[in-house]
C-alpha cells in the first residue's frame, strides 16, 4: 500500500525518536517500503532574535544535527530498505509537508503529545501537517 515512508524526529528526544524509527521500520518492512527520516531545525520567529548569535551559528546547528542523525541512522540494525536521513531548517510543519512532496512520500509517521487546551486553540505541528499534507498520515501518540 505505501512505497515511501517519511518519518520526522525530534532529535532532542532520544527516547521517543526510538520508539517512533521502530514503529516506521516496521510500517517500511510490512509495506516493503522505502524509509526516509527527517528532522527539522526551527528557524527564529524573529529575525533580531538571530542577530544574539554568532554568525556561523546556524551552520554549526544544521552540522550537529545532521551528525546527531547520522550516529541514530547508523545505529538501526539491520538498516530498512532505503534508509536514508534528511535534515530541514524551517517552519517544522512546512518543511515535514515540503520534504514529503520532494521525497514523493505516500505517508509521514510523527509523533505528537496528547493534546491540551493551548494545542485545540493553537494547533501544534502534527495537527497541521495532518490537515494539509496530501499523503497519509499517521500520529503516534507519545
Amino acid at each position: 500500500m505505501f512505497t515511501n515512508i517519511l518519518v520526522c524526529v525530534d532529535l532532542d528526544h532520544a527516547d521517543q525518536t526510538d520508539a517512533l524509527l521502530q514503529i516506521a521500520e516496521e510500517s517500511a518492512q510490512l509495506h516493503e517500503a522505502t524509509l526516509q527520516v527527517l528532522t527539522v531545525i526551527p528557524t527564529y520567529t524573529m529575525s533580531i532574535v538571530g542577530s544574539f548569535f554568532p554568525k556561523d551559528h546556524e551552520t554549526q546547528v544544521l552540522e550537529s544535527a545532521r551528525q546527531k542523525l547520522k550516529e541514530i541512522l547508523d545505529q538501526r540494525t539491520p538498516p530498512p530498505k532505503g534508509l536514508k536521513g534528511h535534515v530541514a531548517h524551517g517552519a517544522i510543519y512546512e518543511e515535514i509537508i515540503q520534504s514529503a512532496d520532494k521525497l514523493n512520500c505516500d505517508l509521514i509517521i510523527l509523533a505528537a503529545h496528547k493534546p491540551g487546551l493551548r494545542d485545540y486553540l493553537l494547533g501544534p505541528n502534527a495537527a497541521r501537517v495532518a490537515r494539509h499534507a496530501s499523503q497519509s498520515v499517521f500520529i503516534v501518540r507519545h
